[in-house]
């Protein structure tokens, strides 16, 4: 199935991508796509069963309406850098020896087709396309051969950092990651059944037309087994909890010189079998 949500920011409601590429509203199943729903794989059957008996009567909906971020309040959004061999390649930096964690803050999170803001102070907005997935089961202490079964689904994430917060300011990279708007999340999320071989998705991203990234994610350096397991040695993964899982080469500090956000520029990005997402660039005048 293909998890998404509709409606005005902060009022967003559950609905589905079907098969033929319509959308529709599922909000009368009573469910948000949210920890209470991902902690239990029966809601998935239990949501087949209720559209089945629907047959045909859900709302479509209007291709105007907006697509808010398709997980529901996330209580973590963990990130893993450097975690694709060509881009440490890129970046010049030795593969790392065990994964590179990091948080964005959960304020960051924004729809798919929502403007991302460069923020005050910024000249160095960059983009990054990567693979998230959601957990579904809580996860201690996990094994890798069963680190799948703590996986709810898959996603699209767009990690903007600013470079100059991230790397040049002190302290941790979170300062460079949570910027309001650095987080567009979906279309959907994907349900494993979704996808084929998740460790070959093609992922590409350009700016205004012009293709700066073209991946795949057979490069991961850590596989989601791999992921799900270490993090889990360290903390409680939660049903609903978000995980970004790196990016492929082509970022704009990669290049030389360095290419970096401007507003009105437009980001588009994709992952096979995730849909795709599209941001314009606007500047934070708050």
């Amino acid at each position: 199935m293909k998890l998404l949500r509709h409606g005005n920011i902060g009022e967003e409601k559950p609905g589905l991508e079907l098969a033929d590429g319509s959308r529709v509203d599922v909000s009368g199943f009573g469910m948000d796509w949210d920890s209470a729903f991902f902690s239990d794989p029966e809601n998935l059957t239990r949501l087949e069963q209720w559209i089945s008996e629907k047959s045909g009567a859900l709302p479509v909906l209007d291709s105007s309406v907006r697509l808010g971020p398709c997980v529901a309040t996330p209580g973590k959004l963990i990130c893993i850098g450097l975690n694709y061999s060509d881009h440490a390649e890129e970046a010049g930096m030795d593969i790392p020896a065990e994964p590179i964690v990091f948080f964005k803050a959960t304020s960051a999170i924004c729809g798919p087709f929502d403007p991302v803001m460069i923020p005050k102070n910024s000249e160095k907005t960059d983009w990054e396309v990567e693979l998230a997935f959601v957990i579904g089961k809580r996860a201690n202490y996990v094994s890798e051969e069963d680190a799948l079964d703590h996986v709810a689904g898959y996603l699209l994430h767009n990690d903007y950092s600013e470079r100059a917060f991230q790397l040049e300011r002190g302290g941790q990279w979170v300062k460079g990651k949570s910027c309001d708007t650095f987080a567009p999340l979906g279309p959907y999320v994907a349900t494993p059944d979704e996808l084929g071989d998740i460790n070959d998705l093609d992922m590409w991203l350009t700016v205004n037309g012009e293709t700066k990234q073209n991946g795949s994610s057979s490069k991961m350096i850590f596989d989601i087994p791999k992921l799900v397991s270490h993090l889990s040695e360290f903390m409680s993964l939660m049903p609903g909890d978000v995980i970004s899982t790196g990016t492929p080469p082509g970022v704009g500090m990669g290049f030389q010189p360095p290419q970096y956000l401007q507003p009105g520029d437009v980001v588009e990005l994709g992952i096979a079998g995730l849909g795709q997402s599209r941001q314009e660039v606007i500047a934070d005048e708050r």
